[in-house]
């Protein structure tokens, strides 16, 4: 039951993204983009409302006394969000530091149901405390409890707090009073308005789709209005493959006090997915590959593997923070060998979700990325000193 409810919610955001994406042109994805443009312009009337009530105060936002950096994004997705949050918290406590990285755990495995009704019936405050993904020593929860980012952020980096939990004010208080934290990262937090105080906004904007289709959710991919890139004090331009100049345009009549970093997604090595054994990255050059991914964006890692000289003679995609079952994997790698590849990759978050596997016809590794900037500072640790100890 619980794979059908999955493949149904899967098979609809599949169809919702074929049809804002202007992929499906037919009469009922044209009806379907009319009903989709309504509600996005309830969603925006609803997000103006929520800020103007901040701005005035009528909703209580909370300081902690400590320095906050949000990272996060306008659209949905694909700006390689998880691999800046990383680099700040390594950087942050290389400095002596001592962070937590605050997640609210998109598609994490839920509280029991009832507990959840039964708090909203009777108005309770939820005071349960966050889920501890890493105490910054040991990795405590899996990926299907925590969610692909938080667990692949903990697994990193086995020395930082990473908490999970939809009140990122609790769970920072929870970060300061039982880990004695002085630094809060917010993963994924541009929108989260309820925690202020000493805060910074960092901003990632893909350079190959900036503003989506222009549209706000669910008629597009933007979750609000371009015009509050305002808001923002550092802005990255991630997976840049050419002239920045006419988007550094765009952005600076927005914002022209923000600061701009330019950068890309480096490969640094492959692993391999069970062994753990990391290979440089001339061990898959010029190879035949199948692939498999359920990202936001599986051409931008496609289009890496290629660049490596590699020809993709099966690829399969699902949909994003797809969780696999072990005959899906085995599907794809009988394909794969129909078509002679050589190895089987994928990314660092769908390896999180890989299932045990009785049989391992081809090697199956993932690619390890980091952020190189390029411009904007002369590198990351440049780059957080300049935000976090200017």
């Amino acid at each position: 039951m619980r794979l059908l409810i999955r493949d149904w919610t899967e098979s609809i955001e599949t169809l919702v993204l074929e049809v804002i994406s202007g992929h499906r042109q037919d009469r009922k994805a044209s009806l379907i983009r009319g009903v989709l443009y309504v509600l996005s312009l309830v969603f925006k009337v609803a997000i103006k409302c929520r800020r103007a009530l901040y701005n005035l105060r009528l909703m209580r936002d909370a300081t902690l006394g400590v320095q906050v950096i949000a990272v996060g994004n306008l659209t949905v997705g694909g700006t390689g969000k998880t691999p800046v949050v990383e680099k700040f918290a390594r950087e942050l406590q290389d400095a002596g530091r001592k962070v937590a990285i605050l997640s609210r755990g998109y598609r994490s495995k839920p509280r029991p149901l009832h507990e959840r009704l039964l708090n909203k019936l009777l108005l309770r405050q939820d005071i349960t405390p966050p889920k501890v993904v890493s105490d910054g020593q040991s990795l405590l929860l899996d990926s299907e409890s925590s969610g692909d980012e938080p667990y692949m952020l903990a697994s990193n980096l086995r020395d930082v707090v990473v908490l999970v939990d939809k009140d990122r004010v609790k769970s920072g208080r929870y970060a300061i009073q039982k880990f004695g934290c002085d630094t809060l990262l917010l993963d994924d937090g541009f929108q989260y308005w309820k925690l202020r105080g000493r805060r910074h906004d960092v901003v990632l904007i893909d350079y190959q789709d900036p503003f989506g289709n222009g549209h706000l959710l669910p008629r597009g991919t933007l979750r609000e209005p371009p015009s509050h890139l305002g808001r923002a004090h550092t802005i990255f331009i991630t997976k840049i493959d050419g002239s920045t100049q006419e988007l550094r345009k765009r952005i600076q009549k927005i914002n022209s006090k923000a600061g701009i970093i330019e950068c890309v997604h480096h490969p640094l090595f492959f692993e391999d997915l069970f062994t753990g054994e990391q290979l440089p990255l001339e061990h898959v050059r010029h190879r035949r590959l199948a692939t498999i991914s359920g990202i936001a964006q599986p051409e931008s890692f496609e289009q890496s593997l290629i660049r490596l000289g590699n020809q993709i003679v099966y690829q399969r995609r699902f949909a994003d923070h797809h969780r696999y079952t072990q005959q899906e994997v085995l599907d794809v790698i009988n394909r794969g060998v129909k078509r002679q590849a050589e190895i089987l990759i994928t990314t660092q978050k769908d390896a999180v979700r890989f299932p045990k596997l009785d049989r391992r016809d081809l090697p199956i590794y993932f690619m390890r990325v980091e952020i190189k900037i390029i411009e904007g500072a002369t590198d990351f640790q440049d780059c957080v000193k300049k935000i976090c100890f200017h």
